[in-house]
């Protein structure tokens, strides 16, 4: 049975890093596309990174040259470093697995998974 088990959500002064793992457990096979989405009280999910299983990343605008995507195959662990965190990052982060990337000539990007994990609160503290 396909897992996905996310940790490392908690709370972190503005400017500070928090680095989220996900555990990507019971795949017959590795998945080609990973990301991490995001969720504030209010809004609409928002994908903020994908990544290949051999490591070719895409960045929401938003969060581009701040966070780092990365799958670690060795141990089945999907990393979503976040460093200079601002209080508009707050957000339920949640990882995903497989399913489909569609990319735009304008680099836009629009990832639909197949698998969801429960998701992990991340706050931001101004």
């Amino acid at each position: 049975k396909v897992r996905l088990v996310e940790s490392g959500g908690g709370s972190v002064e503005s400017g500070g890093s928090l680095n989220l793992t996900c555990g990507v457990f019971g795949f017959a096979y590795e998945p080609y596309y990973m990301g991490w989405f995001r969720q504030a009280p209010g809004q609409e999910r928002e994908g903020v990174a994908v990544t290949t299983r051999h490591g070719v990343a895409r960045y929401s605008d938003s969060v581009q040259g701040r966070f780092t995507i990365s799958y670690d195959s060795s141990v089945k662990m999907l990393h979503l470093q976040m460093n200079n965190l601002k209080p508009e990052d707050t957000a339920i982060y949640s990882c995903a697995a497989d399913g489909r990337l569609s990319t735009e000539s304008s680099g836009a990007w629009s990832y639909a998974p197949s698998y969801w994990g429960q998701g992990v609160q991340v706050t931001v503290l101004s």
